[in-house]
């Protein structure tokens, strides 16, 4: 089969490789659709993934065209979205409901083969079966959108809060979504990209800007949300966190990146500083959100690139042209 291979850091072709082969409680998927995001950046500038040669591709959905013999409930033909995320089940933190963090994590598209290639093998109980109106090249939104149910879930629950969300990609606009639909009082939104701001606005945020300052909130805001991964936009999130307000740290940072915080205004007004990392018990609820429409992918979805063009779209998205950019191999 064909697959888009990171050969080394920041080398990336297209290459014939063997077919997967499903292990007893294993599916292989024909991918309709593979998201690209800022992970598949990571790895291939020489961070995430343990090593190399690696197929990217983990926001992917499609067809089952083979199955385990232990597979119980699927059947070839069915169209399924998948969650990534393969824990151990047996550590620490798995044991203690915290797969996300598990000991022995590993992740289709990042560890293991992924879907940016023709065929891809993931297990049984990764599996989100697809309505029928909702379709596969559509359904490679679930795997991000659970991410941002995942970050929902660390944050306060509370009617009426004030939301800063910088960056307007696309788990900016997902995080817009869903703070509408969690009860937020007014969803602001801040980027560089104009085009991006336009998308903002036209999803009914409350303000699009290119700094905060521009903003009228003497308060600060009750929630901050950082999706840019970028120090001065952490830094200035920072500090624009009202009293007894949380900043949440969603934005996939590199390595390297540093912020300086000031302890005694954590103190003084009492700031929770939160991460969210990944998908945790959250993709069936983003699966069911999205077969219910909180996310339209007519905006959400701005390019289609075939399998051999990966490179070419991997350069377009680090370039930050458009929102969503697929794969369909």
């Amino acid at each position: 089969m064909k697959a888009a291979v990171v050969v080394t850091p920041g080398t990336i072709s297209v290459e014939t490789v063997p077919d997967p082969t499903p292990g007893p409680y294993d599916v292989v998927v024909k991918p309709a659709a593979v998201g690209i995001c800022g992970t598949d950046l990571h790895i291939m500038d020489g961070e995430f993934a343990p090593a190399f040669p690696i197929v990217p591709g983990h926001e992917f959905a499609g067809e089952i065209v083979a199955i385990g013999t232990r597979v119980d409930g699927y059947a070839v033909g069915d169209q399924v979205a998948v969650d990534p995320s393969l824990y151990c089940g047996y550590c620490y933190y798995c044991k203690r409901s915290r797969g996300n963090q598990c000991e022995n994590w590993n992740a289709i598209g990042v560890s293991r083969s992924g879907a940016a290639a023709e065929f891809v093998a993931a297990p049984m109980a990764n599996l989100f079966p697809l309505p029928a109106h909702l379709p596969a090249r559509d359904a490679a939104l679930i795997e991000p959108l659970s991410c941002a149910v995942r970050g929902f879930d660390v944050l306060p629950r509370r009617l009426a809060d004030n939301f800063l969300i910088y960056g307007s990609g696309t788990m900016g606009l997902m995080m817009l979504e869903l703070a509408k639909r969690a009860g937020a009082a007014t969803v602001s939104m801040v980027d560089l990209n104009p085009d991006r701001l336009e998308t903002a606005k036209r999803l009914g945020c409350s303000a699009a800007v290119t700094d905060a300052a521009e903003l009228d909130a003497p308060r600060g805001w009750d929630i901050v949300i950082d999706c840019t991964g970028a120090a001065p936009a952490i830094r200035d999130g920072l500090a624009r966190v009202g009293r007894g307000g949380t900043f949440l740290q969603f934005g996939v940072a590199g390595y390297d990146a540093r912020v300086e915080i000031e302890p005694y205004e954590i103190y003084r007004r009492e700031i929770t500083i939160t991460g969210s990392m990944a998908v945790l018990h959250s993709f069936d609820r983003a699966g069911e959100l999205m077969a219910a429409g909180v996310l339209p992918p007519e905006v959400f979805i701005s390019h289609r690139f075939p399998l051999d063009r990966y490179a070419e779209a991997l350069d377009q998205f680090r370039a930050g042209v458009g929102r969503k950019i697929i794969i369909e191999p």
